[in-house]
């Protein structure tokens, strides 16, 4: 502030008057003690730099429709502020494998008639097909949820609109940055009327702030310079398998790992509704992907014999945060902004909670759209994001690095996915999205078994290299 320098701040605790002194001007002992004025109360109050706006909402673009966009355009239409959604693919079925841990279900609402299938089982096979059953420690009432991406996204969406969102079936295709700092960001889209085959028409729309929720190949992030980051490709099939064999994996999914199906992630069969999905992803070897597709659907050949392509389904997935989150009044969410977990490649519960989180710091910082924004507010939720995700990130990280590098690290793997407390601590993780403390008795066997596995597998490596 301007008259800082004429007040003594040491009377103060944080921006409220400390009571037990008299704030200090510099001028007051010149004045005789007879002649000054009756003290009055001083006080400083924070205030914020950004305007209020005149007769009208803040203005907030979501550009992409997937969960991350969904749950943001739902929070801020609830939180006061006029928000478009521009989404081109309204029908899109992104190549996922659909998991979505049992807290997503309660933190945003779901409907259960949206989640196809309550997975409480899960088998991990090994390079040598060794199968390990997994969910021994699951309670009752808890499950993974499965879900096919263009039902949840629609549901989102359409609840979003439900709130006041303003949905726009639309291609992003540029931004003009703002002029000034309270100016617009001027969006530039073509938008679709419904009819398949059309061009679209070119449209623009000015808006106070952006949330570029637009995947892994998201052109938000590109005008702002968000930098580039290393993606993995994953592929995927969806098979209508007779009903008979449709029975086993009622409640049951599985992942494959080894140097077949992915030098450097996991193949997998979940369940949908009436059929299951078939995949697998690599970072390292793109060129192959089919390759590893067709050994991961050879790995479950007997369990889906007779079953029929009905869909083939191929997309970026990111594999770490980009340099750049947050330009000014832009900030990036889900796959745009890189939140895609290593080891277990999973993004759908990250992406909702970044979109609300992002959201829910532009309606405070906007006064429930009341005030203009600015990057400080923004940045709440980038330093709000790391805080509480980081852990989670990073040990997954490190999982990888540790047990994905080779076929007798994945054996050690799978081996170590047979003992319960292991499971108990990466089923409470996943399913309720905290780094769980253990216990450390358990912990420390844990270690140990840990260390034995891979020593197993080192030597199982070593005798593989001399054969």
């Amino acid at each position: 502030m301007a008259t800082a320098s004429s007040i003594s701040l040491k009377t103060f605790t944080g921006l409220r008057q400390n009571t037990a002194e008299k704030p200090h001007f510099a001028a007051a002992a010149a004045v005789p003690a007879a002649r000054r004025p009756a003290a009055r109360q001083f006080r400083v109050l924070a205030a914020k730099t950004s305007p209020k706006l005149a007769n009208r909402n803040l203005r907030v673009a979501v550009i992409g429709g997937g969960p991350a966009g969904g749950a943001a355009a739902e929070a801020l239409a609830k939180g006061g502020v006029e928000t478009f959604l521009i989404e081109r693919k309204l029908d899109n079925a992104k190549p996922c494998g659909g998991a979505i841990p049992l807290c997503m279900v309660g933190e945003f609402d779901l409907p259960l008639d949206i989640i196809d299938r309550r997975v409480t089982k899960m088998k991990m096979i090994s390079p040598s097909n060794v199968a390990v059953d997994i969910g021994r420690t699951l309670k009752p009432h808890e499950y993974i949820g499965m879900v096919r991406r263009e039902v949840l996204d629609a549901y989102l969406r359409e609840r979003a609109a439900k709130n006041g969102a303003t949905v726009i079936n639309g291609l992003f295709l540029k931004m003009d940055m703002p002029e000034d700092k309270n100016a617009p960001y001027r969006l530039h889209f073509s938008e679709y009327s419904g009819m398949k085959g059309g061009v679209g028409e070119k449209r623009t729309l000015e808006v106070d702030a952006v949330i570029g929720a637009d995947g892994a190949n998201s052109r938000v992030a590109k005008s702002i310079g968000a930098g580039d980051y290393e993606y993995a490709i994953a592929f995927q099939e969806r098979i209508k398998i007779p009903e008979d064999k449709m029975v086993y994996y009622e409640n049951l999914a599985e992942m494959y790992v080894g140097d077949d199906v992915s030098p450097d992630f996991y193949g997998w069969v979940f369940p949908k509704c009436d059929h299951v999905a078939v995949g697998t992803g690599t970072v390292t070897h793109k060129g192959d992907i089919k390759k590893f597709q067709l050994a991961t659907r050879n790995r479950a050949k007997d369990k889906i014999l007779g079953g029929k392509i009905i869909r083939v389904e191929a997309h970026p997935i990111p594999e770490h945060p980009r340099p750049r989150r947050l330009s000014g009044r832009v900030a990036l969410v889900g796959d745009a902004a890189g939140y895609v977990t290593k080891c277990s490649g999973e993004g759908i519960y990250f992406a909702a909670k970044s979109g609300r989180m992002c959201a829910e710091a532009i309606v405070e910082g906007s006064e429930q759209g009341k005030r203009m924004v600015e990057e400080s507010d923004l940045r709440k939720y980038l330093e709000k994001w790391d805080k509480t995700y980081w852990p989670t990130y990073k040990v997954l990280d490190v999982l990888q690095k540790v047990f994905y590098r080779s076929n007798p690290a994945r054996e050690a793997f799978v081996e170590m996915c047979a003992d319960e407390y292991v499971q108990k601590m990466t089923f409470d993780s996943y399913l309720y999205k905290t780094v769980v403390p253990g216990n450390p008795l358990d912990d420390l066997k844990l270690a140990v078994n840990t260390i034995g596995s891979l020593v197993r597998a080192n030597a199982l490596r070593k005798e593989m290299q001399k054969l």
